[in-house]
């Protein structure tokens, strides 16, 4: 069976390590981008499965890239992992078309569950 396909994209090497160690067993990461633009361009290019997406990031914040995502069509299940915990960011990110939400506090706990949730169509936010 074919591993599900993941690109990441947060301007924090040290996160993206994290979460590539998390991921590295059962998914493929196809790559990995320190900002929106780039995010945007290597989803449209390498159609994962699903983006795990920071919101705070240059050129282009995570918010802008999913909407740009949502209007190319984009079949990516967006996954957003912040440090930002006001539900008024986790209800920008779902109106840009996120399937999850997942705090950098429980990066460990939630983000598997979180991809799988977003897979089956289902919407995911920590607690």
């Amino acid at each position: 069976m074919a591993k599900i396909r993941v690109v990441l994209a947060d301007d924090h090497q040290h996160v993206i390590e994290c979460i590539r160690q998390i991921l590295d067993e059962e998914f493929e990461v196809l790559g990995s981008f320190s900002n929106g633009r780039q995010a945007v361009d290597a989803t449209l290019g390498m159609d994962p499965d699903a983006l795990v997406l920071d919101i705070s990031m240059p050129v282009l914040d995570g918010i802008r890239a999913a909407r740009q995502l949502r209007k190319a069509n984009s079949r990516a299940k967006i996954i957003f992992l912040s440090l930002h915990e006001d539900p008024a960011f986790m209800a920008a990110a779902f109106s840009a078309g996120a399937c999850g939400y997942v705090t950098k506090s429980r990066l460990f706990t939630d983000l598997i569950p979180a991809i799988h949730e977003a897979l089956l169509g289902r919407s995911f936010v920590s607690e």
